[in-house]
């Protein structure tokens, strides 16, 4: 189980995204974060055009190179389309189940009192102004893809068929609770995370552009703190693509959102208006992060700056792995390579890193044990959460045999696997040779 396999003898699981797209995404962005510095372009429409520029070059890359249009998990045949009249009131259901879903995502928008203050006002401002074009859109674009599904009758469909007061499937009608629940549950994760992502993107791009190199050059901890603000860019720009292009032709498309109660509380409460951090596992009682507690020690500074860097490198580079399919709470295809050959989690170990060692809980300003104590403990409880989230994700994914096979690679392959897999048996906490009660295999325990 443990003993480490040679590449060819135990190749690495195909990946469903290849890394190229995430290269492509990269120059993209920088080039437009170069043109940006040189005209002072460091606002919010500024840093929306970063996005557009990084997700061009890997929709071109997806389409040219890897052609990713044409994997049958697009569920599109495109060389046979079907006559118009063969879809038309298909694609009418479709677009009128999509369009009270909007209405839906609109209304809740409206309640949330949190949508209209602070940094989310952009990302309101923003879908305000490109809900007619998404309406009008919307028509041409399910018309003419309609034509070329295999089956067209997706969850949308099954919602529109609800919504006009069509009979369930059970009782021998139209729709099946099953595929609307599934269209749900993936809305409910694009309109939750795309208006936080939107509202996040102008902050960090806008500090990068801002940039005085010179003023920095001979400080390292500056010189930290802006790689660090540059890879939380990369990370944004990355993800909100990553929301945006939730298409079939692109193969981006939500397979499946993750069914499980237990996964969403994990995810929901890491973002507000629910976000924990900063009410009950607020772990920044009286503390001060490492530039204080280093200060007047410049070769401790530069070594710590550039651990803090690493970790931050690592974690946007586990958000540029995905491409074009960033997203929280969905399944869109199974990644194995950049930092994903090396642990299942890379950016949840490394952001998890990153907060112990940049505001060290243990030390504080007060000289008060008990505030010593609560947050370590505190932010040992949001590692907790960030643990939770891995084992719920995992339990989602496991579902599909691709990731089950990937699972078991990692567990024979991956350095991190391996190592808390045998620090698990020497604990007695696991046993390779438990086997599943219903299939004899050893079992796959989820989250290193």
């Amino acid at each position: 189980m443990f003993a480490r396999k040679s590449d060819s003898g135990d190749p690495r699981p195909q990946s469903a995204v290849s890394s190229g797209v995430g290269v492509a995404g990269l120059i993209g962005l920088a080039s437009w974060i170069m043109i940006a510095r040189q005209y002072g372009m460091d606002g919010p429409y500024s840093a929306l055009t970063a996005c557009f520029c990084c997700a061009l070059p890997m929709v071109v890359w997806s389409l040219l190179h890897d052609k990713v249009h044409l994997r049958a998990s697009t569920g599109i045949n495109w060389k046979n389309p079907k006559p118009w009249r063969q879809t038309f009131d298909i694609s009418i259901v479709k677009i009128a189940g999509l369009w009270v879903t909007w209405a839906v995502i609109a209304s809740i928008y409206c309640i949330g009192r949190w949508y209209w203050t602070g940094q989310y006002q952009f990302a309101m401002e923003m879908m305000m102004a490109a809900a007619p074009f998404l309406l009008g859109l919307s028509v041409p674009y399910v018309l003419w893809l309609d034509r070329r599904f295999v089956e067209p009758r997706d969850g949308a469909w099954h919602f529109g068929q609800f919504v006009m007061g069509a009979g369930s499937k059970k009782a021998g009608a139209e729709y099946d609770t099953e595929q609307i629940y599934h269209h749900l549950r993936a809305w409910a994760v694009k309109g939750f995370f795309l208006a936080f992502m939107i509202s996040i993107v102008p902050g960090g791009f806008g500090e990068i552009i801002r940039l005085d190199i010179a003023q920095i050059i001979h400080d390292p901890v500056a010189i930290a703190h802006w790689l660090i603000v540059a890879m939380f860019v990369v990370d944004v720009q990355f993800a909100t693509v990553g929301y945006l292009l939730t298409m079939k032709p692109l193969d981006a498309h939500i397979r499946t959102a993750n069914p499980y109660l237990a996964g969403w509380v994990a995810a929901l409460i890491c973002y507000p208006p629910f976000i924990l951090m900063d009410g009950p596992l607020n772990y920044h009682v009286n503390t001060a992060d490492w530039t204080h507690w280093f200060a007047g020690h410049q070769t401790l500074l530069a070594i710590w700056g550039g651990v803090l860097v690493i970790l931050t490198a690592i974690y946007a580079w586990a958000t540029v792995a995905f491409g074009l399919r960033f997203s929280n709470l969905t399944h869109r295809g199974i990644l194995t390579h950049g930092p994903y050959r090396y642990t299942k989690h890379p950016a949840y170990l490394a952001k998890n890193a990153y907060w112990w060692l940049a505001t060290m809980p243990f030390l504080v300003t007060s000289d008060s044990f008990t505030d010593m104590v609560r947050n370590t403990v505190m932010i040992a409880a949001v590692s907790g959460v960030y643990y939770w989230r891995a084992k719920t994700e995992e339990k989602h994914l496991l579902s599909d045999p691709a990731y089950k096979e990937y699972a078991e690679w990692m567990d024979r392959n991956a350095p991190i696997p391996r190592a808390v897999n045998w620090a698990k048996v020497k604990i007695g906490w696991w046993s390779p040779t438990d086997k599943c009660a219903d299939k004899g295999e050893p079992e796959i325990q989820p989250a290193e």
